[in-house]
């Protein structure tokens, strides 16, 4: 089987979406340092899944 990088990158999406909590309703000037953190890196697996 080929790697795919887009594949993998939807998976991890997909398993982040039910793993790590949604931040939409928090203002981002508040965010606390670890919130930042996972915001920038489901962004960036957002940013590689499209």
């Amino acid at each position: 089987m080929v790697f795919n990088k887009k594949y993998f990158f939807k998976v991890l999406a997909i398993i982040n979406k039910v793993i790590l909590p949604s931040l939409i309703t928090k203002d981002l000037s508040k965010l606390v340092w670890y919130e930042k953190l996972i915001l920038g890196y489901r962004y960036w697996i957002t940013k590689n899944c499209l």
